[in-house]
């Protein structure tokens, strides 16, 4: 029996001045379906499922919603028409607690009971499988529990059909596994689902049907089941790709941070970090494996200046960083670049341009009093070139480009810099596999320059693939540091969950 289609997208066309960013494109969701939206960064997506809420408005074409022709004129209007959007950036008050963000905005809002509206969010996320304390303040959650809160949000609204845009570009593998039950309890009940992502195995195993776009163009849809994924690899770029990470071994090798023993503690006065000691050579790069919160994030800012290290010494080029903050670190002359995991909570300012996030990383090195952006504007200039960041200008507003193009201006941020040794978390999340494939030359050219480089990453292959070693953390302790040319993803999956091997270490 054929479902019956709850979004019909025809002719759909879109243009942000010379820039066009949706050309014809057509587009039909089911209900009960989980429909996948691909394409590189600034193929077109975001508009696309932009003008769907509400946020934009097509220059021409046609909508329907369950059969009836609609005009959205603003986000309001479709969320009464049951569309609920999750956008890859979370549009949150930090100072705020969970059920006052659910409801903020409703006409409502101002009857409601704390208590009632307590007991309605435990509802829903028990309905869903769903985890969120509905007191717990913005500023205090985790990435995992604002995406959750997210969901909760439109699900408290009677949304039928829900778009996610990047829903796991921030998520745990385990809160990706979670997130996919409740996707699959909505389709059960009859909602639509369109995802857009990037993540080829996400779509194969989550998604019925994937439809492809290319430069603002629909390309194909398509039945998951009956398709291959080095079609649909050639569909988004319109040509073959090589996925083959290129691995140079180098004897010259020195010394440039070395970690002796470092215990880093949680919230709650618990080890985060206890005694690690590892080595990062020049010409090295050295992966960190590990399931969630096993000490990834903590080590990173331990070594960037951003917590307290509580016992042990790192040292960089034989400077004990242990008890300077960030600043002492710039002043001292040392160079290392940092990209965080969230990358517009703490990698880049979000309404700021990409001209003026040059300007934050510069300001401190500068003289007088007076800052130069021309220096600046000639660097986002080479960047925007360089990586093709798909930007209308280079003072546009950084929270307005895609999720991808984001990325690629905070790690070209950090590599103009010439650091020593660059720390990357999660650097390809969000990003199309042409853009990951780009990053991973990228990081192998600084390899190649000198530069040590310290990748935290989720995906085993990519880590085994780039690494000359890989950290295995699980619990904030070093359960191996292993030649991934001598061992197996089994190997390391062992090790990931607290398994010592002697014959597994190298």
């Amino acid at each position: 029996m054929q479902q019956e289609l709850a979004i019909e997208m025809k002719n759909i066309s879109k243009s942000f001045g010379p820039l066009k960013a949706n050309d014809n494109i057509n587009l039909s969701v089911r209900e009960g379906e989980i429909h996948a939206l691909l394409g590189e960064n600034g193929a077109g997506k975001s508009t696309l499922m932009n003008m769907l809420s509400g946020i934009y408005t097509p220059d021409s074409g046609t909508i329907r919603i369950h059969g009836s022709e609609v005009h959205f004129s603003s986000p309001k209007e479709s969320i009464k028409k049951g569309i609920g959007m999750i956008h890859q950036h979370f549009k949150l008050v930090d100072v705020m607690t969970a059920k006052e963000n659910i409801i903020i905005g409703q006409p409502t809002s101002i009857f409601v009971r704390g208590k009632a509206l307590s007991k309605k969010v435990k509802e829903l996320s028990d309905q869903y499988g769903l985890d969120v304390d509905p007191d717990k303040k913005i500023y205090e959650m985790s990435v995992g529990e604002k995406q959750t809160l997210e969901i909760i949000k439109v699900l408290y609204r009677g949304a039928k059909i829900l778009i996610m845009d990047e829903p796991t570009a921030v998520l745990t593998p385990q809160e990706i596994k979670k997130l996919f039950r409740v996707i699959r309890n909505m389709k059960e009940q009859g909602c639509a689902v369109v995802i857009i992502t990037h993540k080829l195995n996400e779509v194969m195993e989550i998604s019925d049907r994937v439809t492809v776009l290319r430069k603002g163009q629909s390309i194909k849809t398509v039945e998951t089941k009956s398709v291959e994924v080095s079609s649909l690899i050639e569909m988004m770029v319109g040509k073959k790709v090589d996925l083959s990470i290129e691995k140079k071994r180098f004897t010259e090798h020195r010394p440039l941070l070395s970690l002796d023993e470092v215990t880093v503690l949680d919230k709650e006065g618990k080890n985060a970090l206890s005694n690690v000691s590892f080595t990062l050579n020049s010409h090295e790069i050295i992966g960190v494996a590990g399931v969630a919160g096993s000490g990834q994030k903590e080590l990173c800012e331990s070594i960037a200046g951003l917590v307290k290290t509580e016992k042990g010494r790192i040292y960089f080029e034989g400077e004990n960083l242990v008890g300077k903050s960030p600043r002492d670190i710039i002043r001292l002359g040392i160079r290392m670049g940092f990209i965080p995991e969230d990358r517009l909570g703490m990698g880049l300012v979000g309404s700021m341009d990409i001209v003026h996030n040059l300007v934050l990383k510069d300001y401190q090195s500068q003289s007088g009093i007076l800052l130069q952006r021309g220096p600046c504007v000639k660097k986002a200039e080479k960047i925007v070139e360089e990586l093709d960041i798909q930007t209308p200008s280079i003072y546009t507003p950084v929270q307005k480009l895609s999720g991808g193009n984001v990325q690629k201006v905070l790690l070209g941020r950090e590599i103009d810099s010439e650091p020593k040794v660059l720390i990357t978390a999660y650097a390809v999340r969000g990003l199309d596999i042409g853009a990951s494939y780009k990053i991973y030359d990228l990081i192998n050219e600084q390899k190649a320059r000198g530069v040590g480089v310290l990748f935290i990453g989720e995906d085993l292959d990519v880590l085994m693939d780039l690494c000359d070693k890989v950290i295995v953390l699980c619990h904030g302790e070093i359960t191996g540091i292993v030649d991934p040319s001598k061992v197996s993803k089994e190997d390391i999956g062992l090790l990931m969950t607290g398994k010592q091997d002697g014959e597994v270490s190298a």
